[in-house]
């Protein structure tokens, strides 16, 4: 199996998974991931967009 697919396969299952907890997962959440799978961005990075969005999307509503 390709890497790319299988990596596509694991982020959309994962964020099929997020969404069924009722939580909205974006294609910029989605791309983050794959970076941080392809290790392009470490852990602590993909930790701090991810809370920057969430504070982010607090302070919109």
């Amino acid at each position: 199996m390709n890497r790319a697919v299988s990596t596509k396969q694991a982020i959309a299952n994962a964020a099929a998974s997020v969404e069924m907890e009722g939580f909205t997962v974006t294609a910029q959440h989605k791309e983050w991931c794959r970076r941080l799978l392809n290790k392009e961005i470490t852990k602590a990075e993909y930790i701090r967009l991810v809370r920057k969005s969430a504070r982010e999307q607090r302070h919109v509503v």
